[in-house]
């Protein structure tokens, strides 16, 4: 009589960003889908429950059908408003009170553009933004570029979280400094979630294992040409990811080393 096996389940801490726990280590935004019904299909295959919304760029009225918000039931998914499209801290501090005075919650995604070509942060304008909204009882996650410096003063600053790039937003091009976003792991003590650059889910796998609390993405699932099937290997490629971070590499070596033992071996 043969017994089935159950398969071994790595435990593992939940996340928790501020005073709120959230199953999936994936968060996705809701912009460039060719359609609300391939969005909303795309952000359940993710397993998402921490979505983004740019306030500057949608419509706020959830009544209007056209609208992304209409799709979006707050009672099944925690909706996180983003200053994205802002240039200055004046702005980006504008639209999250706008933000909160249309009905979303006292978190926020702070994003402050400093290079229209790159599309690369301005680090000082998010800090200075930082600082404002913080006072103003806001729960800040804060998206920056892959400097310690900077991710040290975003956290002294009060945010919840820290979110350094991976590779410019909408590049694709993937985790491009490892080494700096380990080290900005290692240091700080609130959350760490990669933002930006992640164009396919074994992106996605090599910036888990760097240790990191999460990822943030849209661009790669909105773009792909079956965002229901990129979404669910997104997935699949931060959960593994994961895996492989709690189960500890094997050491890289210069040399090659039997798998077997050669000790005992027959003739």
């Amino acid at each position: 009589m043969s017994t089935k096996t159950e398969p071994y389940v790595t435990q593992d801490t939940p996340l928790v960003i501020g005073d709120r726990t959230f199953r999936s280590r994936l968060m996705v935004g809701t912009g460039k889908y060719r359609d609300n019904a391939s969005m909303v299909a795309a952000i359940r295959a993710s397993g998402a429950d921490m979505v983004t919304v740019a306030v500057r760029r949608v419509d706020l009225d959830r009544s209007k059908e056209q609208a992304i918000l209409h799709h979006l039931d707050p009672e099944e998914f925690f909706l996180l408003a983003n200053t994205a499209g802002c240039y200055t801290a004046e702005e980006a501090i504008r639209y999250a009170r706008l933000a909160r005075a249309a009905g979303f919650n006292e978190w926020i995604k702070l994003e402050v553009i400093g290079d229209e070509k790159t599309l690369l942060p301005d680090v000082q304008a998010t800090l200075e933004a930082a600082h404002v909204l913080v006072d103003e009882g806001f729960k800040v996650m804060a998206y920056t570029n892959d400097d310690l410096i900077m991710a040290l003063r975003l956290e002294d600053a009060g945010c919840v979280s820290v979110m350094p790039l991976a590779s410019p937003i909408g590049s694709g091009l993937g985790l491009v400094n490892p080494f700096y976003i380990r080290e900005i792991k290692d240091r700080l003590q609130v959350p760490v979630i990669v933002d930006a650059g992640v164009g396919t889910a074994s992106d996605a796998c090599a910036t888990m294992e760097q240790g990191v609390d999460g990822v943030l993405m849209n661009t790669a699932i909105a773009a792909a040409d079956d965002p229901v099937a990129m979404a669910e290997a997104m997935r699949l490629g931060v959960r593994a990811g994961r895996l492989a971070y709690l189960a500890g590499r094997m050491p890289r070596r210069e040399i090659a080393v039997p798998s077997s033992p050669t000790r005992g071996m027959l003739d």
